[in-house]
């Protein structure tokens, strides 16, 4: 068939890397590495034992040496990428474990530790925090890496990419990604993945448009066909049309425009039409993010997750050891707010410490993980309180609670608080001890007692995430109910504006920081029902400053009015989706 003539098709997946491309495709479905399978016998142990440090060490240095290079070429932030690399590498668990299976099966190194491996990346993959499943595929690059090494073999076969092509593949590591030609490369299409993936973090840094999660998209194209990917909406576009062609021709020269009407507006204030102010503020993974942050124009931390600083480590961190990281942040942002919300683990996010394991659970979701396990290891909470206690001495440091259910557990919580308190003070350690305690609203049974635990809290910040998921009992990333998941179904607008509400009764603060407070299209719905600040990913600070700065908190009070009396949830979209599209028509 002449290719003028094949027909347009047009495949919908996740919006990665914002930009548009068009050019050639350049398909590659990676093979499955070989691995030999052979009896070791116990006089040959030793040599298994040493060709496996020998291809840690190796590992170790290839990935330095990728850290480094990335470090010239995009910055340091996008080199710490490579840190959780390392760390997996220095994995005592996933080291004992592999020799652990050598001497039992008296396998081969590389099928034992290629079967550990493998147990590793299915139990990430099964986490429900995206940001943690997608740790899997940091494990499994490193677990290739490793192979590579102790076989000799390599299965990459991107090297091969030509000039101008747009590479469409099954899934792209963090590896492969920093290997990658900016110069040759247009745009990344992916059939997996997810918009938190370090490749796809990667891809943002090059300027590089990707979209991931397009279903068999390496089945559907052909090497050499024409194709375009629009990294804004997350369509690969097939044999485009001309009018398509012509279409995203005017659009790519709107969207440039709009873009530098983003960043003006990031450093203007958060303010409406009407003169009505709101503080706009980053969620944060640690202090490495500071930077980010602050140059998108965040007036603070509204969510510091500070379980990563547990989940990279082997042993527990330190009071000190966190306490420095909590003054970093506190400091960057000197009078500004920095919300340190305590761990949010177990559960979903087990510890790996050694000597220190987690049960097996049923439905750890609903299990014992956040403030929970805090109550149960109060030494281990009292640490943590303690170090951003000694934090708030060097800002406007906040304490928040998350998972919590009821009354009980926030006065139990802040019992522990006033024990690290007085701790503190018989050691005679400086801190604010007028420091700042709120609670997240993100079960059902807290929003419906909103109202007494409001009198009990300094502030509340409402995890839109976890409470839509509660409330509507909707698993998101479970492909077969994800539809399901409707931010603007009634119960969800109610209960929003419930919270909202007794908040303001009380005369505390009640900020979002779950995913609707970074959508610019579901922006008004919290501002109109009563949010007084939202917090998000930096990246999407200059789109939500400038879409408040081109609207009236009357018309979004409106907005939400109708909502809450609506019954349809998708017309609640739709109207959310027009109210945005009349702010932003004169983008281009």
């Amino acid at each position: 068939m002449d290719e003028k003539r094949k027909p347009e098709i047009v495949i919908q997946g996740i919006a990665a890397s914002p930009g548009i491309a068009h050019g050639r495709a350049f398909v590659v479905v990676q093979d499955e590495l070989e691995l030999p399978l052979y009896h070791i016998d116990p006089a040959q142990r030793e040599g298994e034992v040493a060709r496996f440090e020998q291809a840690l060490l190796t590992t170790r240095q290839q990935i330095v040496k990728v850290q480094q290079e990335i470090a010239g070429k995009l910055g340091e932030d996008e080199a710490r990428i490579f840190d959780a690399h390392l760390l997996v590498l220095e994995d005592q668990a996933l080291i004992s474990e592999t020799l652990r299976d050598l001497d039992k099966t008296h396998r081969n190194i590389e099928a034992c530790f290629k079967e550990v491996g493998d147990r590793y990346v299915a139990a990430f993959d099964k986490i429900d925090d995206e940001y943690l499943r997608e740790r899997a595929s940091d494990i499994r690059d490193v677990v290739q890496r490793v192979l590579q090494n102790l076989t000799g073999r390599s299965v990459s076969n991107l090297s091969r990419l030509a000039e101008d092509r747009v590479l469409i593949t099954r899934d792209i590591t963090p590896s492969e990604s920093a290997a990658l030609d900016r110069s040759k490369v247009l745009g990344i299409v992916t059939d997996t993945g997810s918009r938190t993936s370090h490749a796809v973090i990667m891809a943002r840094s090059m300027k590089i448009a990707a979209v991931v999660g397009a279903r068999d998209a390496t089945g559907k194209v052909e090497h050499n066909d024409w194709v375009i990917v629009d990294g804004y909406d997350g369509l690969l576009i097939l044999n485009p049309s001309e009018q398509t062609l012509f279409r995203y021709g005017r659009l790519q020269l709107e969207r440039k425009n709009f873009e530098k009407k983003l960043l003006e507006s990031a450093r203007q204030p958060a303010q409406t039409l009407d003169k009505r102010k709101f503080s706009l503020l980053a969620n944060i993974d640690g202090p490495e993010d500071c930077a980010s942050a602050r140059e998108a124009g965040a007036e603070g931390v509204g969510l510091f997750r500070t379980e990563y600083l547990f989940l990279q480590t082997e042993a527990m961190p330190t009071e000190e050891m966190q306490y420095q990281a909590y003054r970093k942040v506190a400091e960057a942002f000197g009078a500004q707010p920095v919300v340190i919300r305590t761990m949010d683990l177990g559960g979903d996010k087990p510890l790996h410490w050694e000597g220190f394991s987690f049960e097996p659970e049923s439905n750890p979701f609903l299990g014992f993980r956040a403030i929970r396990f805090c109550l149960e290891h109060r030494e281990i909470f009292k640490d943590q309180l303690r170090a951003i206690l000694r934090a708030s001495a060097h800002g406007n440091v906040q304490i928040m609670f998350p998972m919590i259910s009821g009354v009980e557990e926030l006065e139990k919580a802040r019992e522990v608080v006033e024990e690290a308190k007085a701790e503190l003070r018989a050691r005679k350690v400086e801190f604010n001890a007028q420091i700042k305690v709120g609670s997240m609203i993100e079960i059902p049974s807290a929003a419906l007692v909103a109202d007494v635990l409001a009198e009990k809290c300094d502030f509340f910040s409402i995890g839109t995430n976890d409470l839509i998921q509660y409330l509507l009992a909707v698993d998101r990333v479970n492909p077969r109910t994800a539809h399901l998941y409707e931010p603007t179904h009634p119960a969800v607008m109610r209960t929003l504006k419930h919270i909202f509400d007794a908040a303001r009764e009380a005369g505390i603060k009640a900020s979002v920081c779950g995913e609707m407070a970074s959508d610019p299209v579901l922006v008004p719905l919290l501002l109109g029902l009563g949010a007084d600040e939202l917090s998000m990913a930096p990246a999407s600070l200059p789109a939500v400053s400038y879409l408040i700065q081109h609207m009236k908190l009357s018309d979004a009070t409106r907005l939400a009015k109708e909502a809450l009396k609506g019954r349809d949830p998708k017309a609640a979209f739709n109207a959310a989706i027009e109210f945005y599209k009349d702010r932003v028509r004169d983008m281009g």
